[in-house]
């Protein structure tokens, strides 16, 4: 009995393995029946839509519709999707359905600059991107004299520390950069302006506005004052509004 079952159950065994081969050789040598694509992050981010990325593909020869499974070149098709310069992330991948899947992750802005030198986003690796007719990002909108030099290297540190900050994220609203790499902040609670000085020691700095707004704004309040210097060393200097 023991021998029969046995027998039985390597017989069913090795037919299952038969239909799932002969399943996926079908599938190989067949036409690709479609593309589906998921933008895994769209509900936090609207820079590229589906339509936009089919629209792409059938204007190249990697367009898998209508091809043989067999031909379809996924690693062509990501390596052409990953020059997207909204897009981060590219993984495509053939389906037992018979379909192509194109997995999509955009790119993460944290500051956009809107200078004398250009308009276009810093994302949260340091690299550019350009600005979207279709969807605006909620970061610092940084203005004024800035350079894509000095925005990938001194700013995006800045930015970085900003936006890893849960305060500081929700805080500050603009950066104002003038001639002389003086950086300004504008918040988002209060109406003064903080002056912030060169981008040096600036952990430092904020740390001192921090104890500012922790020991001094619950008893005057965020609108006595016009400006909050924090230039000098371990010294805060208010200007009283008139």
């Amino acid at each position: 009995m023991r021998t029969l079952t046995l027998i039985v159950s390597v017989v069913l065994t090795c037919y299952i393995l038969m239909v799932v081969l002969f399943f996926n050789d079908n599938r190989a040598e067949g036409e690709c029946e479609g593309i589906h694509i998921a933008i895994l992050d769209s509900l936090d981010k609207r820079f590229v839509n589906d339509k936009e990325i089919q629209g792409f593909l059938k204007g190249t020869n990697i367009n898998p519709n209508g091809k043989d499974m067999s031909s379809v070149n996924t690693e062509a098709i990501e390596q052409s999707l990953q020059k997207n310069p909204m897009l981060r992330e590219v993984e495509v991948y053939k389906t037992p359905s018979g379909k192509v899947r194109v997995d999509v992750i955009q790119k993460i802005p944290i500051m956009r600059i809107m200078g004398t030198h250009g308009n276009f986003y810093l994302d949260k690796d340091g690299d550019v991107m350009p600005t979207s007719s279709r969807f605006a990002a909620h970061v610092p909108v940084v203005t004024g004299y800035v350079e894509k030099e000095f925005a990938k290297q001194q700013l995006y540190d800045f930015a970085k520390f900003l936006q890893d900050d849960r305060f500081w994220r929700s805080q500050i609203e603009q950066i104002y950069v003038d001639q002389n790499l003086d950086v300004e902040l504008i918040p988002r609670v209060g109406s003064h302006r903080i002056i912030l000085g060169s981008l040096d020691h600036y952990h430092e700095k904020l740390n001192n506005l921090m104890l500012f707004y922790r020991q001094a704004v619950p008893y005057v309040g965020w609108n006595r004052y016009s400006t909050i210097n924090l230039k000098f060393k371990n010294q805060i200097v208010c200007t009283k509004r008139k």
